[in-house]
Order: C-alpha cells, then structure tokens, then sequence
C-alpha cells in the first residue's frame, strides 16, 4: 500500500521491497494492455496464430499512430525549472504536462496519446556531456477514436449558468472559447473550429496546436503535425477538386432519374450504376463541372480559363431482360449501340441535353458534365472469344469487362461508407504511383484493392484514420509483401466462402507451378479468383521489383520526415518526384500542351545525359479556350469541347505501335510532363550493333530522333541517358 501511495502503477516483487514498474506510466501500462488484446486478437484471426504480425511486422510510431507531432523545445529555459528530484527527471514531468493538456483538449476524439522524449540519440556519451538533452524533439503519437468525433467541428462545454466551470473553460481555451446558442435552445461555452469539408481532416491538428502553444508559451512553428503535408499532390488551386463530388452525384441521380423515364426503347431501362471511381472518391483529379458542358449556356463572363477538354465518366445501363438477342457477339455489340444511339437521341430531344456518338461511344454533357453510356448486355457474359495460333488465350467480352467493373465499383462504394479516410489515402496511392512513372504498371482498380486489405486487414494495427499513416501503410505493404508465395485476397463483404479460399488458392498454385507463371502481383476476390481483372498482364516481375524498391525507399523517407526536422523547404516533395537517371532515355514534353497542364506537380529538368532532339510546341491545340473562341452561338461553343482527348495518351499509343521490341514506356497518366525510356531486350548484340552501324542503321540515338518525329509538336526534348546492354 506504501508503494500503491507513490506510484501510478505497482508491480510488486514477492518480497514487497520494491516496485517492478517504477517507471512505468499509468497511461503506458493501459496502452501495455491494449497491445497485449491485440496480441491475443492476431492470434485468434490471423493465419498461422499470428506470428508473422505479432513478430515480423515493422512497428514504428510512424506507422502505428494516425497523427505524428514533434515539438522542439531547444534553448526552452523553462524546461529545466523544476529541476531534477528522485525518480522523476524534469522531461519526465514535461511529458505528463502535455500529456495532460492534450488529453483535456482533445477529449473523446483520441483513443491514446503517447508522449515520448528520447532526449539524446542512441550514440551519445556521457563524456559529451548534459548539453545533448534538448537537441533532439519531443514525439506525441495520437491514435484517433474514430473519425466522426475526429472530425468534429463543435466542442459543447458547461451551460452559461455554470459560471465557475464557464470560468475554466475560458482559461483553458482562450480566445477559441465563445457563448453560443444552440438549436435545442441552450446557451454554452463552446469551441469551433470552421473549415471548408476537405479540410476536416486538419481540424486535430488546429486544436492540438492551439492548447499546447497557450499553455506552454511555445510558438506554433516549433510544434509540427504530420497530416497535410502532401495535400499540396491533391489540390487544384487553392481547394480540393473533390469538393465537387455532391455536384457530381446530383448530377448523376437526374441523369439515372432521365434514362429510366425513357420510353420510346423496346426494351426500358432497368438500373444504372456509375463506374468511374470519381463516384466512389477515389479519383485523383474528379472533374470539375464544366462551362460548356451544361444544358443551356446562360453567361460567358469568365474571371478564370476555360479548359478545352473534359474528362467523360463512365456509366453502365442495364436493360430490361428479353429473348430476342442474337448469340453472336458481333451482332450483339451493334445491337447495344443502336440502343445507345436511341437513348442519346432522347435525351437531346426531350431534355434539351447535348449528346455525341463515335464508333465506340455515346456521351451525353449535362450539368457541367461528360458522361459516357455503356451498356451491359448479361447474356453475354458467357460468350468468350478464343484467340491465336499456338496458346489458347480466353479474353473477356466487352460485357464481362463491363460486369466485373461494376461488381468492383459496388465493392469499393460499401467499403467508402464504412472508412471515410479510405477515399483520400487511395488518392495518395494513386498519385505517387503516377508520379514515379508507373501508370503502366498498376492500374487504378488495383491500388483500389491494396489499399482496402490495408482497412479490411489491419492487424497488428487498427486501421488507419490518418492519411498519411494510411499512405505510409500501402508503401510499407508493396514493399514488405511476399507476392512470390503468398496471394493477396481482399474480401471487403465477407462474400468469400471456405471453398472460394481453396479455389484462389488452387488457381495460385497452379500459376506457380505451371511454365505459365501468371500475375506476379495475385489479387484475388470475389468476382476474379483468378487475378485476371487487373493485374492479369501487369506489373511485370521486373516492374513489381521496380515499384517494391520505390515504395520501399519512399517508406524509408516518409519515416524520417515524420521524426525529424525537414532539411529545406521542398524535402515533402521529394516522395513525389522520381529520379530521373534511373532510365535509358527521357522524353520531356511542353508542359503547356498537356491536356491538364495544372495538374502537374513539378516540372522536369534533366541535368545530365545528352540532349539528341529538341522541338518546338505545336499551335495545333491548347489546353484552355482562348477569349475568341468563347464567341458565338451554344451549339457552336459546345462543339469546341474536346471529351475524352489526351495528347499525351495518344504520343503513348503511337510509340508503343512504332517502338513496341525496342524500349519500354514509363509514364505518368495524372499529368506528368516526362515519359522514361528502358531498353528493351530485342536490342542487337555487339557484333550485329556493330554491323548496323557500319552500314548506316542502328544507332540509339536515331531512335530517339525518330521517336521526336513521331511526337513533333508535342515533344520539348529528348536526352539519352543509357545505350542499350548489349546480349553476348
């Protein structure tokens, strides 16, 4: 009992003479056991009792608590004023201050809050002396409750009546603290913290800097909270394009609402399903509505430019069943387009919207909007068309493509609703991915899945509700996952039943032991057992290496920006800026021809390599619609729109039809102005380049040239970097 007096937490010894966890905190003990029941939870869920999460998963507080603060106290005088006594240093006691003044600031939106102060790094000297101790900055590690009452933009306090609690109140807060009526009538003291909806995730970060620079007199540049720092990749100007989504969706449910109420089809509509991941929040860039691309143009009076392309969103139609379709897969594809041509041509003409037909597609513009009509026919789901000479290769029909995309929408829609941080972290994934040029490699649909088994798979964490932890958490994944010998299931509904397991897990080995190896990244789910959905063709065993290296060493930084001072002011950027070197050559194109040019991050520069083409822009196209061209009738304005147009998708295509043996194409489809070159394996040998040459034919840098005519106009320059290994 004399021990239970002294300290917060008494481990006694069978002789009673002392207390085992004399320096154990009462906060680190109840942290002590929620880390003991998830132990105990990785051993009930997880595969082979939970081993590998419990011992072989990297924990760091990096990537276990959601927000990261740092707060440095050197030169701080009033830290050593309570000097040193017994058992408790003067950090020690620091520790419990903030502690404690977080815990009243931040209330039920934290689950736990660690502060830690390794005052010294772990090579100091005693001999060096005590001078070390303030160098380094105190860490704070806050694991989020949940993100409902993270997000909270009101804390309601005592009523006004209390006048010694209010008197408390206003102490603690200060300025934030004010008197408001709410709509029950009451009338409190109360704390708000205004931000516009994308911002919500800030609103932590404002209050722990608020109460910790109050009451400890520290300037707010000294305190450092890891959260928006690569929000910078997601913005458009100065606010987040996803703030357009309720416009989007409105835009859709009148769009849904039309096409059911059509009535001169023979067969009506049955349901619509959106398909873009703009709907699920998961786009990077979700579009903005729009001038041209509304019903009637009331106002050409423009305070900002016009962009001359519009990005269109896809959405599937299904109609209502009937005998009557061919079994021909040709005969059904018409048949599906002159239905789509029908439903275009009433929506012009009952509802006054501007719809255009090409041989593919039916786009109809509406309410600031392009979307694009798709038409899934589910009797053709079995038909499957067999190509090829020596292999047998299955490949979908448009329609199964189609279905497998909707099951994947439908999937990531429930998993949204249930972890709203998981739309952000996805963009994050997306956007790092394209920026280090691996667009090619990992489609969209694929991050989507790795980064749900990170929510839907947490263990030994909870899952995050950070993004940056989030983000943090997909890089470690792609880096640290055994993709050789193990698949990646994702089962975001608990759809997958014991003989669905042992059937991806039949198809895995049996890619594994056949001379066919099959996806080298095996994601498996309900709808695709067999990975063929999206990483059936891509990444390649040299293009997983490639991505496992990046993410590994872009964790590694990620790590160190979190702990410690950023060394200049762009040290953020750079987990978004691929190094250019690491290619044979690089195209560098003029930025201002790209479709979106205000989407690219940084513009490239090469500083080494040598220069064999350089180009000047085209006047062929612009980006944005100039004043004149925004002169004339509606109809003719609309005409000028540009859906679905991309010069830089189609620079790609066109070398990858010419160059397809000779080098491959890295590339970033979010807006990058660099294309990478590697060479491929189909180069000469010595003595055959050797004999080329003579004869006036291969040269590397002739390709490159030739690869500059192909993009002129479009192209800035090109560098050759790398000539080709040469085969034995």
């Amino acid at each position: 009992m004399q021990l239970k007096g002294s300290f917060p937490i008494v481990i006694c010894h069978p002789s009673g003479a002392f207390n085992l966890a004399f320096r154990m905190s009462r906060i680190g003990f109840t942290q002590l056991q929620d880390e003991a029941a998830m132990t105990l939870k990785c051993m009930e869920k997880c595969r082979g009792g939970g081993f590998e999460e419990v011992f072989m998963t990297k924990i760091d507080y990096a990537v276990k608590y959601d927000y990261c603060m740092r707060i440095n106290f050197k030169g701080n005088k009033e830290l050593y004023a309570s000097g040193i006594c017994s058992d408790d240093e003067c950090w020690r006691l620091y520790e419990e201050k903030i502690h404690a003044i977080l815990t009243k600031g931040l209330g039920d939106r934290a689950k736990f809050i660690r502060v830690i102060w390794r005052n010294a790094e772990c090579q100091w000297r005693v001999d060096d002396g005590l001078s070390i101790l303030d160098k380094e900055p105190l860490f704070i590690g806050i694991s989020v409750s949940n993100l409902e009452k993270a997000y909270r933009m009101v804390d309601i306090g005592p009523n006004a009546e209390s006048k010694e609690e209010g008197l408390e109140f206003r102490k603690f807060w200060g300025e934030k603290a004010e008197l408001r009526r709410f709509k029950d009538s009451r009338i409190a003291e109360s704390t708000v913290w205004e931000c516009q909806k994308w911002e919500r995730h800030l609103i932590l970060k404002n209050i722990a800097k608020h109460v910790l620079s109050l009451h400890l007199s520290l300037p707010k540049d000294n305190i450092v909270v890891v959260v928006d720092q690569l929000d910078f990749s997601l913005a458009h100007g100065a606010a987040d394009p996803i703030s357009y989504s309720g416009s989007l969706l409105e835009a859709f449910d009148v769009l849904s609402k039309r096409l059911r109420l059509i009535e001169n089809l023979p067969l009506k509509v049955s349901s619509v399903q959106p398909l873009d991941s703009a709907f699920r929040f998961t786009s990077v860039f979700p579009p903005e509505p729009h001038l041209l691309a509304n019903e009637k143009i009331e106002s050409l009076r423009l305070n900002k430019l016009v962009p001359s392309c519009i990005q269109p969103l896809e959405i599937m139609i299904q109609l209502e069943g009937s005998g009557n379709w061919p079994m021909d897969e040709t005969a059904i594809e018409k048949i599906k387009s002159s239905f789509l041509i029908q439903i275009g041509e009433s929506l012009q003409k009952k509802w006054g919207m501007t719809c255009t037909a090409t041989q593919d597609d039916v786009d109809v513009l509406m309410s600031g909007y392009a979307f694009r009509l798709k038409l899934l026919h589910e009797r053709a789901l079995s038909l499957l068309k067999e190509i090829g000479n020596d292999k047998k290769i299955l490949v979908h029909s448009a329609d199964k493509t189609l279905f497998i995309r909707s099951q994947h929408a439908s999937m990531i829609n429930g998993l949204q609703s249930l972890y709203p941080i998981y739309g952000p972290v996805v963009r994050l994934a997306k956007r790092w991915a394209a920026s280090h040029l691996f667009s090619a490699c990992l489609v969209e649909e694929a991050i989507e899945l790795l980064v749900a088994y990170l929510f839907l798979n947490p263990l030994p964490f909870d899952a995050p509700c950070s993004r940056i932890t989030g983000f943090l958490r997909f890089l470690q994944l792609l880096s640290d996952y055994d993709w050789t010998f193990s698949p990646l299931v994702v089962d975001i509904n608990n759809d997958l039943s014991q003989s669905d397991v042992k059937e991806i897990n039949d198809n895995f080995l049996l890619q594994r032991k056949g001379q066919n190896v099959g996806p080298v990244m095996f994601l498996a789910t309900v709808y695709d057992k067999a990975s063929e959905a999206w990483t059936g063709l891509s990444p390649s065993a040299l293009e997983l290496k490639r991505l496992a290296a990046y993410a590994q060493s872009s964790a590694n930084l990620l790590r160190k920006l979190t702990f410690q001072e950023e060394i200049g002011p762009n040290r953020w950027e750079c987990l978004l800026r691929t190094p250019l070197n690491n290619y044979d050559a690089i195209i560098i194109l003029h930025k201002d021809k790209l479709a979106y040019p205000q989407r690219l991050l940084f513009s490239s520069e090469v500083g080494h390599g040598t220069q064999v083409a350089k180009g000047h822009a085209s006047k062929c196209f612009q980006p944005f619609l100039l004043p004149k061209d925004l002169k004339g009738r509606p109809e003719e304005l609309k005409k000028k729109l540009l859906v679905d147009f991309d010069p830089s998708r189609c620079f790609i295509k066109d070398l990858e039809k010419e160059f397809s043996t000779t080098f491959k194409l890295w590339h970033d489809s979010l807006g990058g102005d660099a294309i990478g070159l590697t060479w491929g394996k189909s180069c000469p040998s010595k003595r055959k380049q050797e004999e080329v040459v003579e004869e006036g034919g291969y040269d590397p840098r002739k390709v490159l040239k030739a690869v500059g005519e192909v993009g002129k106009g479009f192209v800035r320059s090109i560098y050759f970097i790398k000539p080709p290994r040469l085969a034995n």
